[in-house]
């Protein structure tokens, strides 16, 4: 295991499965810190919301699951999650271009196209919640995308510069954790308020897919 910013720990795989999947399954197996990252050049059977399939090409995106235990967090509240890791990813990427938006309910856009998805899987305990494992995929470096996906983008095309993925993922760790310490010092309110200042097309009608 490698040493992410702020001693967080990172597994780093050529491929599994999914992120996801494979960090359920060490956490069976041992005791994990929160903030534990498994990150893969490539996922055999990369997951999205809702069974839908997550499709990337080998060692070009930034493809990992994090691990957080927010026991703090009232199960019938853990939407919030979704929301804190929606504006990691936004106010990372507004680092490196504009018209960055939040899709409801897992989606990050760039104009009308998609550069990230979200899958969280939370175990709950009654009425807490045990454990969240937060699966995300970023579209960094890809270039060329199979006609069948209607509006992928990534931050290569966007931006005409090849990406660090490491150097993205530390941004990203550092943005999240920033959110989510707010959220435990009691700053949910301002979680939820800038979330809604996020949404594509937030005063417009959606298609949701």
């Amino acid at each position: 295991m490698d040493q992410l910013s702020e001693d967080r720990k990172i597994v780093r795989l050529e491929e599994t499965e999914s992120t996801n999947s494979c960090l359920k399954e060490l956490l069976r197996t041992e005791h994990l810190e929160e903030g534990s990252v498994v990150v893969a050049d490539f996922q055999t059977a990369g997951r999205g919301q809702m069974g839908n399939s997550w499709y990337s090409t080998k060692g070009d995106n930034l493809l990992f699951s994090l691990l957080i235990y927010p026991i703090e967090i009232p199960a019938n509240e853990q939407f919030i999650i979704s929301r804190i890791i929606s504006l990691a990813i936004k106010n990372t990427l507004d680092q490196f271009t504009d018209d960055i938006r939040i899709k409801w309910p897992n989606d990050i856009y760039w104009k009308d196209r998609k550069i990230a998805g979200i899958l969280i899987e939370n175990s709950l305990q009654g009425k807490i919640i045990e454990n969240s494992i937060i699966g995300i995929g970023l579209n960094l470096n890809q270039q060329v995308f199979p006609p069948e996906l209607p509006n992928p983008v990534s931050l290569r095309q966007i931006t005409a510069t090849e990406q660090d993925k490491d150097y993205i993922l530390d941004l990203l760790m550092k943005e999240f954790f920033l959110l989510y310490r707010g959220l435990q010092r009691g700053e949910k309110q301002v979680i939820e308020d800038e979330y809604m200042l996020d949404l594509y097309r937030v005063n417009g009608y959606y298609w949701f897919e």
